[in-house]
This record gives C-alpha cells, structure tokens and sequence, in this order.
C-alpha cells in the first residue's frame, strides 16, 4: 500500500467515523444510507461496504441497534408505550420496529416493557443500561426467545 493509498484509507475512516457518531448522535432523525454516503463524499454502495468492513455490520444494522438501545430505555421506565418508543427513536414502522426490536432483544417490545421494568427496580439506570443492551447481529440467546 502506498504512502498515497494510506492517506486515502484514514480520510476515509475519519468519514466513517463521523458518519457512526452522527448515527449515535442523530438516530431519531430521518437518517438514510444515502444521506450518510453523501456527508462522508462516497457513493451509498461504497459507504455501506467501507462501515461493513470498518464496524462489522451494516449502517442501517448499526443504527437500529442505536434506536433499539433507546427504546430499551424509555421502555424499562414503563411509563412510555411501545408505539410512543418506537416513534421517539426515529422508526417510522411499528412492525419494523417490533420485529427487529424481538430479534436484538429476544423478546417482543411489550414483553421487555413489562418484564425490565420489574427485573430492574432499584438498579441505577446507568448500570441497568449496560446488563440490558441488546445482542447484535441477530445473536438473542435462544433460551430468552423461548
């Protein structure tokens, strides 16, 4: 690789980066992988492929499991509803939104909402975040999905 072609990957790192960060930041805005390419000056193919080999799983993957993480949020409080979560983390479908929701998860939306809120009554929200977050990758524990 040469002093030129290194230089090029980095550039395109820091893109891919700013990209993942505005996902973290932004993921209850209207974001698409198009959208996310022509920020980080590449084609939507090229942008997929590069964040695919960079973090491991595609950009729309990465921030469904952003939105999901939130919705897990809202929805061990238990006072917000599943409808009310899926819209607030930026999901335009319920459906979607529940069946990616159960695969991440293992469970659906309103089993996790009626079963976190009780599993973490009186643990810190910070350490509940953390014993919660979601498997990615379609990696549930069998035993959770039933």
């Amino acid at each position: 690789m040469t002093v030129r072609d290194e230089a090029h990957a980095l550039r395109d790192l820091a893109r891919l980066r700013r990209a993942r960060d505005r996902m973290d930041r932004e993921y209850a805005q209207p974001l698409d992988v198009e959208a996310l390419a022509r920020d980080a000056h590449m084609s939507a193919g090229h942008f997929s492929r590069q964040f695919r080999l960079a973090y491991g799983e595609s950009p729309y993957s990465y921030l469904m499991t952003r939105r999901i993480e939130r919705a897990m949020a809202l929805l061990r409080r238990g006072d917000t509803s599943v409808t009310d979560a899926c819209f607030a983390v930026g999901c335009a479908s319920l459906g979607t939104f529940s069946t990616r929701f159960t695969e991440l998860v293992g469970v659906t939306p309103g089993a996790y909402r009626r079963e976190a809120r009780q599993s973490t009554a009186g643990i810190p929200s910070c350490v509940a975040k953390q014993v919660t977050r979601p498997v990615r990758n379609r990696e549930a524990p069998s035993a959770a999905r039933g």
